[in-house]
């Protein structure tokens, strides 16, 4: 019985400093990130983020307006994005096509300076994954509109099913309290991910779900090592699975191209339970915010992780993911 309660106590040892680890590498990067946002906020400088977005906006068959929209959510986050949403909605009178064209290029392109930050943290460059993202999303939303156009579908008024009302804009105590709060339940969260992939792994779980989704991993030429955590990213999010991957990536567990490919997925289609129902409640169609975004992300990270083959390893290295020049020219 001690012998046990001994061998659980080292288990539990061992988790809480992973967790640790992945946490602080994690929190170095968010917190000066959240301030600085905080900052342009105050001082209202993310409308004039927003003024380049109105003609972008007005080729996905959405009024300029929305572009406040998508730049609060891309700089701050998509809660934030929803606050501007609803405070607007009522002068907009939009459609069920077009606020599900709105919904997805948020899902796609938002809280751009901390996520796409935690992606070159692992080893990718900041510059390709914030363009991809963002011009991803572009196409994604043109694409939705041509279609929802050309079949004349989801033209009816849209119906907001959000019942809470828009929050009073916080003290910075108040906004500080949130944050930390936040972060406490990001290490919490991280702590159980790490307890369950121990226990996945102990239990042989990990390869019983990476079996049973070996087509779409071999169709996306990612690696098992990259398996389980490309699934927690797209289920969880990108900060989660993100924090993993770092993790991995420093230990050199995940190959550079597995930390590319991964990574690029998570970017593109992350939390897809809650983020997607948390945009359903706007009146976003499913047929975007979930299966016209998921398809749309496989098929570019399939066609990127191709590509690589065919590129020089200088290229790569300088404008795609981080490494070694030696070490990333061997694994592409």
């Amino acid at each position: 019985m001690r012998r046990e309660l001994q061998s659980l106590a080292g288990f539990l040892r061992e988790v809480f400093i992973e967790a640790c680890q992945v946490s602080f590498r994690l929190f170095r990067i968010m917190i000066p990130i959240l301030i600085g946002v905080k900052i342009l906020q105050e001082a209202g400088l993310i409308i004039y983020l927003a003024k380049p977005l109105n003609p972008v906006m007005q080729l996905m068959g959405l009024p300029g307006e929305t572009g406040l929209i998508w730049a609060t959510a891309m700089v701050n986050n998509l809660y934030s994005g929803i606050i501007v949403f609803l405070s607007l909605a009522d002068s907009m009178q939009l459609s069920v096509g077009q606020v599900t064209i709105l919904s997805t290029v948020m899902l796609v392109a938002h809280a751009l300076p901390i996520e796409v930050k935690i992606a070159q943290a692992a080893g990718t460059r900041f510059a390709f994954q914030a363009l991809l993202r963002i011009g991803g999303a572009f196409v994604l939303g043109w694409g939705l509109h041509f279609v929802y156009s050309l079949s004349n579908t989801l033209q009816e008024a849209n119906v907001i099913f959000w019942q809470g009302e828009v929050p009073v804009h916080p003290s910075l105590f108040s906004w500080a309290q949130s944050q930390v709060k936040n972060l406490v339940l990001i290490f919490g969260i991280i702590l159980i991910l790490v307890i369950l992939m121990r226990l996945m792994r102990k239990l042989h779980i990990v390869d019983a779900l990476i079996w049973f989704l070996r087509p779409v991993l071999r169709f996306l030429e990612i690696g098992r090592e990259a398996a389980t955590l490309t699934i927690i990213g797209m289920v969880m999010g990108l900060t989660y699975g993100g924090g993993l991957i770092i993790q991995e990536s420093k230990s050199g567990n995940v190959s550079r191209q597995d930390v590319f490919a991964s990574l690029t997925l998570m970017g593109l289609t992350h939390s897809l339970i809650e983020d997607t129902l948390l945009l359903s409640l706007l009146g976003a169609h499913m047929s975007g915010i979930l299966w016209a975004r998921l398809v749309f992300s496989l098929l570019v990270v399939a066609l990127l992780v191709r590509l690589l083959a065919y590129l020089p390893g200088n290229f790569v290295h300088r404008f795609l993911f981080a490494g070694r020049k030696k070490e990333t020219a061997a694994t592409v």
